[in-house]
């Protein structure tokens, strides 16, 4: 298999920028992109923040932060992106809108070996069926932060050949990311649907009044194992994204179970977004 040229993704947000600058610092020129420049300058910010923290704890030198700027480059020129060899999709978690940006991506770069959806939970399928290749389009699903956290989900769509799917097993790997096959496309699909479950338990739990959401969070913790309680992992995820994934597997399975419980919808309307915003479950200090 040829080596990956470059990498492209669209959307400079928390993700998307964090899939860049992961593919950077394993070697893989990376090109990010975004329309909005206040998103792009926040990334760019956010990320050398965190290389100059990993110098000072001695996980990296100047000289490797210095290559991974070399090879990371950001654009509000969407045709930034026409000479990809890899595209990844990192937009907000939409269908109509990723469908549009997947028919955009198609026109522009006829020649990308792939075009990749990070979507936690939407349809490869219907995103696939905007392009006039299905065939190469499949999901990567990387999880935050992507720096840190090994999986990735490789997501067959409908049409998805296996030759796409080995090429995306590939790049999760090169990108020192572990990678495991979706086989089927299925809304959630594998981590999201056992930790919407969570959630949704933990949610009614709280709603019953049968325990705290510090005692939940504790309990599981310390019960289970888990590095941290659902509550705690809701508003580190975002209670915004929490609500649209369970709004969406409620939308796309008619199961009642789906139904965002009205704590967490009432958080969402009320921009209670959790950590990004500074008040979720929990208050945060900015």
């Amino acid at each position: 298999m040829a080596e990956v040229e470059k990498l492209g993704v669209l959307g400079a947000g928390v993700m998307g920028a964090a899939i860049a600058h992961t593919a950077a610092l394993h070697g893989i020129p990376a090109a990010c992109v975004d329309l909005e420049p206040s998103i792009l300058e926040r990334a760019r910010a956010r990320l050398d923040h965190l290389m100059k923290d990993r110098i000072a704890r001695g996980k990296m030198t100047e000289e490797e932060r210095e290559a991974v700027w070399e090879r990371l480059h950001f654009s509000v020129d969407f045709d930034a992106l026409a000479d990809a060899t890899w595209i990844v999709e990192a937009i907000v978690e939409d269908l109509a809108a990723k469908r549009d940006a997947f028919s955009r991506l198609d026109a522009l770069n006829p020649r990308a070996r792939i075009l990749a959806s990070n979507s936690s939970s939407l349809s490869i399928t219907a995103m696939a069926a905007a392009t006039r290749r299905p065939e190469r389009v499949l999901g990567l699903h990387f999880f935050n932060p992507p720096q840190v956290m090994k999986l990735v989900e490789v997501i067959a769509g409908l049409q998805t050949s296996p030759e796409a799917l080995e090429e995306g097993k590939a790049l999760a790997q090169r990108m020192g990311r572990v990678p495991v096959l979706v086989k089927k496309d299925r809304p959630g699909y594998i981590v999201n649907r056992i930790l919407m479950a969570q959630f949704i338990e933990a949610l009614r739990l709280l709603e019953e009044g049968v325990a705290s959401m510090e005692d939940i969070d504790t309990a599981v913790k310390l019960g289970l194992n888990y590095p941290m309680g659902p509550f705690t992992l809701m508003d580190f995820t975002g209670n915004d994204v929490n609500y649209h994934v369970l709004e969406y597997l409620y939308n796309e399975t008619g199961d009642p179970y789906y139904k965002p419980p009205l704590v967490l919808k009432n958080l969402y309307l009320s921009g209670h977004l959790g950590r990004k915003s500074g008040k979720g479950f929990y208050t945060y200090d900015s």
